[in-house]
């Protein structure tokens, strides 16, 4: 590591983490203040604090943002909210329970930056309709986007990248990992509800209104919403076709975008003045100030003197990456991160001749599941964030810590007997 580069990059991070934390300034700014400062001081230059920036993750946000927008304008959320309440009989916990598994189980095949992007306003309009904090709702939708999108190699940014390094197949993904992300989900639904069962209250009279709606009523335009509908099936499945298109996910967003807007007649000023562009600007200066932690060599020193305790021991690499990919993903940025994992990986499986593909799963659940850690974790839990606070509804760090974080910390301790008994023994 370059000593005085390291000192000064680590220092800057910290800094504007904890003023995150503290939120005595919004995370934008203090985002883009450590950013430019990073850039100013010469730790990047101009040219590697752009590169450094994962615009495909950006453009399948602002995608995928757009196709949502237009979306929301056929009233077909509020169809969804009115049905999910109703199907739950205006029972908060059953809601709670439902949504999140809807937002786990998509989360699969859609990816759950798309997914939370859905859901988020269906959950502020049932919340709204039954008169009760949205909070605890997205906060387990947070929970679940991450534990749902562990299951496939499109479903977390993660995966992704192990994905397009390795020869592992889409089923292979799905073998290893869905036995445990229903493991996981199961365990953290029951403890969840468990939490909230006498904290969320709901008035008989509030269901009773819930149950007398009409949720085809809420149909505003149904030309919008067949289109809309078209457009985000050609989307999805471009997603699954990505490779034989020879195309990133963030171009296939922004292509269905694009099509939507032309076939719909939006406006473009109007739908791109309701982009959350927060969120968007906030992961700008957080993949700065973490490319140059990678640049200094931060994350690959850290990475490579914790595997070199392991001594080449198989059993106990693996659940270092495991845990060590959690607990890092809690507090920077996962992308970078299993960038930096993965040729490590390839070189410590050639050198010491251990198998390699439990190690891929070790980073894949480690990663993922480690994102549900804090609010800044993951792309699905900025996103929840920056929507909801659109919404009027603000997401406290420290709240979601205190809450996610043990979640979390029960989802290793899963992933960990899992690992062991499945690929160890």
């Amino acid at each position: 590591m370059q000593n005085m580069e390291a000192t000064i990059a680590v220092v800057i991070f910290l800094v504007t983490y904890a003023v995150i934390i503290s939120e005595k300034l919004h995370r934008v700014v203090i985002s883009l203040a450590g950013a430019m400062l990073i850039i100013s001081l010469g730790i990047v230059t101009q040219e590697e604090a752009i590169r450094g920036i994962d615009f495909n993750t950006l453009a399948l946000m602002l995608g995928m943002m757009m196709i949502v927008i237009i979306t929301r304008r056929s009233g077909v959320f509020e169809y969804v909210a009115i049905k999910s309440a109703k199907v739950a009989k205006g029972d908060p916990i059953r809601i709670l329970v439902l949504m999140t598994t809807i937002t786990a189980v998509l989360s699969g095949f859609l990816g759950s930056v798309t997914v939370v992007l859905l859901m988020v306003p269906v959950t502020i309009s049932i919340c709204d309709r039954l008169n009760i904090s949205p909070l605890p709702f997205l906060l387990c939708e947070i929970i679940g986007s991450n534990i749902g999108g562990t299951a496939t190699p499109v479903g977390d940014p993660p995966n992704m990248l192990i994905y397009s390094a390795t020869d592992l197949s889409f089923m292979d993904f799905v073998f290893n990992l869905t036995p445990l992300v229903f493991a996981v989900l199961i365990v953290t639904m029951g403890l969840v509800a468990g939490f909230y069962r006498n904290r969320i209250k709901v008035s008989e009279a509030d269901k009773a209104k819930v149950m007398q709606l009409n949720e085809l009523e809420t149909i505003k335009d149904w030309g919008i919403l067949k289109k809309s509908l078209l457009v985000l099936a050609l989307t999805i499945s471009g997603f699954f076709l990505q490779q034989v298109l020879g195309l990133h996910t963030g171009t296939i967003a922004l292509a269905g975008a694009t099509l939507l807007m032309i076939i719909s007649g939006e406006e473009p000023e109007d739908i791109l003045l309701s982009v959350e562009w927060p969120t968007i600007f906030f992961f700008i200066g957080l993949f700065v100030l973490v490319e140059s932690l990678v640049k200094v060599g931060v994350i690959g020193y850290l990475a490579e003197q914790s595997l070199a305790l392991t001594h080449g021991n198989f059993p106990l690499t693996a659940l270092l990456i495991l845990w060590m990919s959690g607990i890092f993903s809690a507090f920077v940025d996962n992308i970078p991160f299993v960038t930096a994992m993965i040729p490590l990986i390839k070189e410590i499986a050639h050198l010491t001749g251990m198998p390699i593909d439990p190690l891929w799963w070790s980073l894949a659940l480690g990663t993922c599941l480690g994102g549900n850690g804090t609010l800044i974790g993951a792309s699905a839990n900025v996103v929840v964030a920056g929507v909801s606070e659109k919404h009027g509804v603000l997401i406290s760090f420290m709240w979601y810590l205190k809450i996610a974080f043990p979640l979390m910390i029960v989802s290793l301790l899963i992933s960990t007997v899992y690992i062991y008994l499945r690929y160890l023994i």
